[in-house]
């Protein structure tokens, strides 16, 4: 009798390496050292009264007094008129550069990208140089008899949003309406739908949770942002300001009141995500876009009036890296600039905040490695190999995404300006706030990948004798490089112009160019706030193009 030949074993992906388990365990010692034990570390010393006692005085005095009270409904209000119009400008801009023809889309594209990867802060800075109350168009007007709003208070802090904030939803909106089927919008012309009633009751039903996304990420950035309210703001204050000058107060500050205006923050974006989700989750829809929208000509008129409204906003948006460009070659005398051009912002710059460069540059660089080597590593056991424990860690690791900066460094200065580890004034506390800030970029266009990626591509090479980890490294990291890459820039560019985070951990040996510039604005010196936003714009632009170019012009993953 023949013997039977053993069954060849189908390769099974919880039964690979134990490297995996370990990387696993790894990652949430990793995030329980450095985000867990923070963020517990702060909730309790929000309880704790001067004596260390358990006390809600804090609290208590959040809630009946206004001065803290009102910066909740100030970030409240900021962050919906923001999202409002953000979705206003960026919603119809996006229809229209996808379903029309327009001259310079790609020139669009671009600026609509760079004027989002801008550190928001600086277009606070170019405005003040425009309608402060010195400013250039505030003068030019004044010399006509017109006087011109300046751009301090609310509505300039929601001025600055929105033209910050707007291609996210341009970006994201773009995205969903490639992916309709012509078909349904088609039926309803069919059904004698003006255009009009069309979009409104089809075309943006059909991508609202995409549109409900970008208005979370609007939401969720603007609630984040420092530099804006507190350069612009004046009296008007929002939650991460408060919270800055609660902990960096003068007369010693309060760090009890900071930790519970900081958990207030987390408390207040958890309930808004978990809206956007309940939103969602009623309106939800797969498509499948077999016949992609056709793109159309518009009557002359109207296609004028189109571009003439795409192209206003993009110059308007652009608008402060023109200011911020042309004001670091002029001379200053103090906060008044002179008619005269020259290089001395930047020989000034070099000579007295090189170190400040270094620092950007070097601390962004360290975290990137890291980064991606993490990135990679989570991506793969997020996606390969599902369990409720590795879904966890991906809700740790998304946790800081919603959480704004300077929150994130007040709960690190809380957990680790003490014993048994201390790292308060040091590069290392700045270098983890921008990992554990910005890898979720990484992990999400890493994973976004990975989905795309076929199993059976790594089960026949370990089929073919390639072990486990040789696979993973020789071929399925290799196949995850365009997404990793994608994350990675996004990562970078986000950390050197991180401001939040940093102007909470930094000190004199420590500080970076973003930093140094929302100093040097609040010093009212222009020339050099100007000289070192121009090498973060510089940078930014250098390391898109390089991304084109290495990617072949596929789109950053945000």
């Amino acid at each position: 009798m023949a013997k039977k030949s053993p069954a060849k074993k189908s390769f099974d992906f919880s039964n690979s390496l134990n490297f995996w388990n370990f990387v696993s365990v790894g990652s949430f010692i990793l995030l329980l050292i450095f985000l867990i034990y923070p963020f517990s570390s702060l909730f309790l010393e929000s309880f704790q009264g001067k004596d260390g006692a358990f006390t809600l005085k804090t609290y208590v005095n959040f809630f009946k007094l206004p001065y803290y009270f009102n910066t909740l409904k100030n970030s409240f209000i900021v962050c919906t008129l923001a999202t409002i119009f953000s979705v206003l400008v960026g919603l119809p801009m996006a229809y229209i550069t996808n379903r029309f023809h327009i001259a310079g889309k790609k020139f669009i594209n671009l600026m609509v990208i760079l004027s989002l990867l801008s550190p928001p802060f600086i277009g606070a800075y170019a405005w003040i140089i425009l309608l402060g109350r010195n400013g250039v168009l505030t003068n030019f007007f004044a010399g006509l008899g017109i006087t011109m709003p300046t751009i301090y208070g609310l509505g300039g802090i929601i001025f600055v949003f929105t033209l910050k904030f707007f291609p996210y939803v341009y970006l994201y909106a773009s995205g969903a309406l490639t992916s309709i089927d012509a078909s349904l919008e088609e039926a309803g012309e069919n059904l004698g739908m003006s255009s009009f009633k069309r979009i409104m009751t089809i075309t943006f039903p059909l991508i609202l949770p995409t549109i409900t996304s970008s208005a979370l990420l609007v939401f969720m950035t603007s609630l984040a942002d420092f530099g804006t309210p507190m350069l612009i703001g004046e009296g008007f204050k929002t939650l991460p300001v408060i919270v800055y000058d609660e902990f960096m107060s003068e007369l010693g500050g309060n760090a009890a009141m900071a930790s519970t205006l900081s958990v207030i923050i987390v408390l207040f974006s958890l309930s808004v995500l978990y809206i956007q989700k309940k939103v969602v989750e009623k309106r939800s829809y797969m498509m499948s876009s077999l016949r992609p929208p056709e793109v159309k000509e518009l009557p002359r008129g109207k296609k004028i009036l189109a571009t003439l409204f795409l192209y206003t906003v993009v110059l308007l948006a652009m608008a402060q890296q023109i200011v911020v460009i042309i004001t670091s070659f002029m001379k200053t005398q103090g906060p008044i600039f002179l008619k005269e051009f020259s290089l001395d912002n930047y020989t000034l710059v070099l000579n007295r905040l090189s170190l400040n460069i270094r620092n950007t540059f070097s601390y962004a660089v360290i975290a990137l490695a890291v980064m991606i080597i993490l990135g990679i590593l989570l991506a793969y056991i997020i996606v390969r190999r599902r369990s409720k424990f590795n879904n966890f860690l991906d809700t740790l690791i998304m946790f800081p995404y919603v959480i704004p900066g300077a929150v994130l460094g007040i709960t690190l200065l809380v957990a680790f300006n003490r014993k048994p580890v201390i790292l308060s004034g040091t590069a290392a506390i700045i270098i983890i706030a921008y990992i554990i800030r910005k890898l979720p970029y990484t992990v999400r266009s890493s994973a976004s990948i990975l989905y795309q990626i076929d199993p059976s591509i790594e089960e026949a090479s370990i089929n073919l004798g390639v072990s486990p980890m040789k696979t993973f490294f020789k071929v399925t990291a290799v196949m995850m490089a365009p997404g990793v890459f994608s994350g990675a820039i996004l990562s970078w560019i986000t950390t050197i112009n991180e401001l939040s985070s940093t102007v909470i951990l930094y000190t004199g040996r420590t500080s970076t160019i973003a930093v140094a510039v929302y100093t040097e604005v609040v010093r009212a010196s222009f020339g050099t706030a100007g000289a070192l936003a121009s090498i973060l714009t510089l940078t930014t632009i250098i390391s898109i193009l390089i991304f084109n170019k290495v990617s072949g012009g596929r789109s950053i993953s945000l």
